[in-house]
């Protein structure tokens, strides 16, 4: 009785232990999930220019901490100290300030797969420490086990595809590139065959148009569909089915959720200086920044007018 408890404590501890890779990514994440539209507010450009995590400490200061806290991070974007951000210097920081996340997540599973702290991550490693319980036999009559050996199989051929050099152990870079394949050229055709393999449903290799919205959306008894599932209809026939055969091909689901390369962070670095460069002269200034400071960074005053505004649209 005491082994069959122990035995379902590391069950239940195998299932935790398996890693978020597996959500599926649909397209290349943008740089925040607002709306980026600065006449009902800034939130899309301070999770931008500070990431997610950091935009939400900003929501939680005066606005006097909030401006002397940014003129601090203006002194460490202007890298050449020529009292001037330029276009490349604010690009850069975007990309370093979305980039953050990723090291984070990778920091974390790194520390739990990493076993004997070589600075590697060895495919046995991975596999025993995520799958391990599971692959014994006195698991067979677990309902789950053959989703668990799908994910099992489905991890291998993305490590396999992430491990560049086929050692079987992967670098810190290149378990980045395992735990986010999207954001590696190498590894984009395994994000779409690993979409490919979740909406097709029928398994004849390409996405129908049920399948496409049954991804998606899944009516209630009588419930009427919404209007968006209808515009989703009308992208799928127009524009995501390239020829026009009624279907997704590994091709065309390239195309939806890999588009051409968007650089968001050089949108938005010249979106922010169009708006504050009150010179003209292509680069913003201290001053400049800081006569604008609530569109890069939040306080608790603009939180507040959010929620004011969230509350008046409730009612």
């Amino acid at each position: 009785m005491l082994l069959s408890l122990m035995s379902l404590v590391l069950l239940v501890g195998v299932t935790v232990a398996v890693p978020a890779q597996e959500k599926r990514i649909h397209r290349h994440s943008d740089l925040s999930d607002r709306d980026h539209d600065d006449a009902t507010g800034f939130q899309y450009d301070h999770e931008a220019f500070l990431g997610k995590e950091e935009a939400r400490t900003f929501d939680q200061l005066t606005p006097d901490e909030s401006k002397d806290k940014l003129g601090k991070i203006v002194e460490r974007i202007d890298t050449d100290k020529d009292g001037f951000v330029s276009h490349g210097e604010l690009h850069q920081w975007i990309k370093h300030r979305q980039r953050r996340y990723i090291e984070e997540n990778v920091d974390k599973h790194w520390k739990e797969y990493d076993q004997n702290k070589d600075g590697r991550v060895g495919w046995e490693e991975y596999k025993n420490t995520t799958y391990g319980f599971y692959l014994d036999e006195e698991f067979d009559d677990v309902d789950d086990k053959s989703s668990y050996k799908s994910m099992l199989t489905r991890d291998e051929r993305r490590f396999r595809t992430a491990d560049r050099d086929g050692d079987g152990i992967a670098t810190r870079e290149e378990f980045t590139a395992f735990l986010h394949p999207e954001e590696y050229d190498h590894m984009k055709g395994v994000v779409v065959q690993e979409t490919l393999e979740d909406i097709d449903k029928n398994g004849d290799g390409k996405i129908d148009l049920n399948e496409y919205i049954g991804d998606m959306f899944t009516a209630d008894s009588g419930e009427s569909e919404p209007d968006w599932v209808r515009t989703e209809k009308t992208h799928f026939t127009e524009f995501r089915d390239v020829n026009k055969d009624g279907f997704l091909d590994a091709s065309e689901v390239s195309q939806w959720i890999l588009p051409g390369e968007i650089d968001h962070a050089d949108n938005e670095a010249r979106h922010l200086i169009h708006e504050t460069d009150t010179d003209k002269d292509d680069k913003i200034t201290k001053k400049e920044i800081l006569s604008n400071w609530n569109m890069f960074v939040g306080s608790q005053a603009t939180n507040y007018g959010e929620d004011l505004t969230k509350r008046h649209d409730e009612l």
